[in-house]
């Protein structure tokens, strides 16, 4: 089987994101993230271990963008789409968790 070309993988990866964003897999309006999700992933920057709570928030946020991690051996666009999920994450963390309280 040939494998399509990188640009075309790309492209492949962003239509499955935006099918599911569709699909409703991700929230169209207002905040995308939880409080308690813009937490765990600031916490995350931060040079401290990561907790397991603050691990499954990641996972949250990223299945929330779109990313499906369970096809891990088998998926064609793997890394595109994580990358793609976590600038999306980023994103929204710009946006979602500006203007909560710090704790």
């Amino acid at each position: 089987m040939k494998s399509l070309p990188r640009c075309c993988s790309t492209l492949a990866a962003s239509a499955i994101l935006l099918a599911g964003c569709a699909a409703g897999g991700v929230q169209q309006g207002g905040p995308h993230l939880t409080p308690t999700e813009c937490r765990d992933l600031a916490a995350l920057g931060s040079s401290a271990p990561p907790t397991k709570a603050q691990r499954q928030s990641e996972l949250s946020a990223l299945r929330k963008a779109g990313y499906d991690p369970s096809p891990w051996n088998d998926d064609p666009y793997y890394p595109d789409d994580l990358q793609e999920a976590q600038r999306l994450v980023a994103h929204w963390r710009e946006t979602d968790c500006q203007n909560l309280p710090a704790q």
